[in-house]
């Protein structure tokens, strides 16, 4: 038996101390194929779909060092009844954090005035008007564990949040300090968007042209969940014409940036490389986790991270 680790980042030492004798574990380089491979332990930027699965007749199951799954094909391992898993609940803490820093960096011209000083500016009007938190209204756009744990954070610097999820009730909403609302609601009343929805048809392209016009003028939008979730073209255009006011993304539609799929550049525009998740603690339960639930499976146990069975 073979376990397969598609993404390089795991450790293949710790992956085979955690699984023990019960697998070959190897690096795997796609397409992944074998009558013998078992485990598959990928990442977001390896994906897994229904031609990967056919490759792999005797797979019991996937494991992603991600809370993100959009990138494996859940039906069709459902169908074939492998087990998906992720890791829920890392990074909520360090997630939450960073997406607080980018809206207050937003919201008080951190970035913006440093930049005009570097440039030999001394002027503290050039990011425009700045804000104080106290009675600032925050929409947080997916209320999971992520904008649970946001919403504490902002609400203890005053600022009003509203979160919008219709899969939430609003009684759950409401319990953790915050105002229940539509999408449509919070475009017309917030001046702050922070998105922590996972990507699904649903989801995807949910902030586009119509709903950044939609938003008050000089708003801002900070997105640290997937790329997918807003349409970069209409984002820029909003930056240009003064209907946002700043915007911070964490994720892009192409990572890391190349010359065909350059990093956007504008004066109040901030962009991470995908770093909301780190810390050093955190880096190790992404990688560890996976590796357990594969051994979970192969021990024929049913993972606790499990997604599908």
């Amino acid at each position: 038996m073979r376990v397969l680790v598609a993404d390089p980042s795991y450790s293949l030492e710790e992956v085979r101390g955690i699984i023990g004798d019960g697998a070959e574990v190897e690096c795997g380089v796609a397409p992944w194929e074998g009558n013998d491979v078992v485990g598959l332990l990928t990442g977001p930027d390896f994906p897994v779909g229904q031609e990967d699965l056919d490759r792999l007749p005797a797979l019991q199951v996937v494991a992603t060092c991600s809370v993100g799954y959009d990138h494996i094909d859940l039906d069709a391992a459902t169908a074939r009844g492998i087990a998906v898993c992720n890791v829920p609940d890392y990074c909520v803490e360090e997630m939450a954090d960073s997406s607080l820093a980018l809206l207050l960096a937003l919201m008080r011209g951190v970035v913006a005035l440093d930049r005009s000083v570097r440039d030999g500016g001394w002027d503290h009007s050039v990011a425009g008007p700045l804000h104080t938190f106290a009675g600032t209204k925050l929409a947080v756009v997916g209320f999971g564990r992520i904008g649970r744990a946001l919403a504490t954070r902002a609400l203890a610097l005053g600022l009003e949040v509203w979160g919008v999820d219709p899969h939430v009730a609003d009684e759950g909403i409401a319990a953790h300090g915050a105002h229940p609302a539509t999408l449509a609601e919070a475009l017309k009343s917030c001046l702050c968007f922070s998105l922590h929805s996972l990507l699904t048809d649903e989801t995807r392209g949910m902030i586009g042209a119509d709903e950044l016009a939609r938003m008050p003028r000089g708003s801002y939008l900070v997105d640290t969940a997937r790329a997918a979730l807003v349409d970069f073209d209409a984002v820029l255009a909003a930056l240009d014409s003064g209907q946002l006011a700043g915007a911070a993304f964490d994720v892009l539609p192409v990572e890391p940036p190349n010359q065909e799929a350059p990093a956007p550049e504008r004066p109040t525009l901030i962009v991470n490389p995908h770093a909301a998740w780190y810390s050093p603690a955190t880096e190790h339960e992404a990688y560890r986790r996976p590796a357990v639930a594969v051994r979970e499976a192969l021990a024929g146990l049913r993972p606790a991270d499990a997604l599908v069975l």
